[in-house]
């Protein structure tokens, strides 16, 4: 991903919510099923990784990242922004479409 896309990716994803959260369990089947649809619907996501030890959220993350086909976008504290691109996107979902309405 070269730095202009990057860019434009976390000021799309400034504005929104954690929807998925890995808690005590880890990167588990049902976190990495919820991720993988979320991705589906929304392109570009925030996820909030609840460990308070930094290099277990990085290792959560890559693994995150990794089960689910997605690019990390960018790791603040206990939250990443992972990206992957859908090729048919539903433009009332996407954070992507849904974004480009709004300028």
């Amino acid at each position: 991903m070269d730095n202009q896309t990057r860019k434009q990716l976390k000021q799309i994803a400034h504005h929104l919510q954690p929807v998925v959260t890995v808690g005590d369990a880890g990167v588990s089947d049902a976190v990495i099923a919820e991720t993988d649809r979320a991705l589906k619907d929304h392109e570009l996501i925030k996820v909030k990784l609840h460990s308070a030890d930094r290099d277990e959220r990085e290792q959560l993350g890559e693994t995150l990242a990794a089960a689910c086909e997605a690019e990390t976008v960018q790791k603040i504290g206990k939250i990443i922004v992972l990206f992957r691109r859908n090729p048919q996107p539903n433009p009332d979902l996407s954070n992507l479409t849904r974004h480009r309405g709004h300028r």
